[in-house]
């Protein structure tokens, strides 16, 4: 296990290393040199209401399973999930620092924790799904000329597989409520009961558009500001590639991701490689200082925080 996650640690620092000397290193960091400073202060205002949504996401979601979190509790554990999914590989790290800091034994102990948490970036990923989906099935119709040939198969499988689905939650509903067994009135509370759909759409919805953002703001910070329908195309599909489990964070395989797609609104592949380093660099700015203050506070005050 420690092998292969030092050789995805080294395949994302390589792809980037390739992708710096495809694209002309100096024009990246030439694009990079010019960031306005308000872009900077933006993005990373930006990133603390993206922090703070996603931890009201998660207690509320915590919450409707009968494990109550603090306010407070939250926005500290969300930040500090948030550094160590970026700076630890795999990308949940911080999601099981979560689940064990805010474990209560008189509320169901951890088990209610991890089904919180999941849940939680449960409705985060299906919002982001739902996004490049409408992405990826409008993009023929509202940028036909700009379609890379290599995307076609893509549209047309995401649009045969949501169709499945479809049919198969209206075929075999009664038969997956039944496998779901102990989960199905956990997701019932958690997305179902006394309109908790309602919150959980507009808090993920939110979230996912603060994302979204900050991408546009580091691209524009650049030198390539993209058209609006870029906020349902190709900046869904760069965040998309961070889910590949290659380096930390999504480094490099969204760059890769931004490198090619960019040129495809008249950018230069430098630009669009600088625009996805410093949206990564936006990212862990705006959870780096209070993350690593939370780190510190629990590693001289014990490795739990209590309401």
């Amino acid at each position: 296990m420690r092998k292969l996650k030092a050789f995805t640690i080294a395949a994302g620092l390589l792809l980037l290393a390739v992708l710096l000397i495809a694209v002309n290193p100096v024009s990246v960091i030439e694009a990079l040199g010019r960031v306005p400073p308000g872009h900077i202060l933006a993005a990373v205002l930006v990133v603390q209401v993206q922090i703070v949504l996603s931890a009201l996401r998660w207690r509320f979601t915590a919450a409707r399973l009968g494990h109550p979190i603090s306010v407070q509790i939250a926005v500290r554990e969300y930040y500090l999930g948030g550094v160590l999914n970026q700076i630890l590989p795999g990308g949940i790290a911080g999601d099981a620092a979560r689940v064990y800091r805010s474990r209560q034994e008189n509320s169901g102990g951890w088990k209610r924790a991890a089904t919180a948490v999941v849940l939680e970036r449960l409705s985060g990923q299906i919002a982001f799904f739902l996004l490049t989906c409408l992405g990826l099935i409008a993009w023929p119709v509202l940028l036909p000329d700009r379609l890379p040939i290599a995307l076609s198969p893509a549209i047309w499988t995401v649009t045969a597989v949501v169709v499945a689905l479809g049919a198969a939650v209206a075929w075999f509903g009664a038969p997956l409520k039944a496998r779901l067994g102990r989960f199905g009135p956990d997701i019932h509370a958690a997305f179902w009961k006394d309109g908790a759909l309602g919150v959980q759409v507009g808090l993920s919805a939110l979230i996912v558009a603060s994302y979204v953002l900050t991408f546009l703001l580091a691209s524009d910070a650049v030198g390539a500001t993209l058209p609006a329908i870029a906020a349902v195309t190709v900046v869904p599909l760069c965040l998309l590639t961070m889910l590949v489990p290659i380096g930390i964070g999504g480094w490099g395989t969204r760059e890769a991701a931004a490198a090619a797609l960019w040129p495809l609104f008249g950018f230069t592949g430098a630009e669009g490689l600088a625009a996805s380093l410093l949206y990564g660099v936006f990212s862990l700015a705006g959870t780096a200082l209070p993350g690593l203050l939370v780190l510190a506070g629990s590693l001289l005050g014990g490795p739990r925080l209590r309401k």
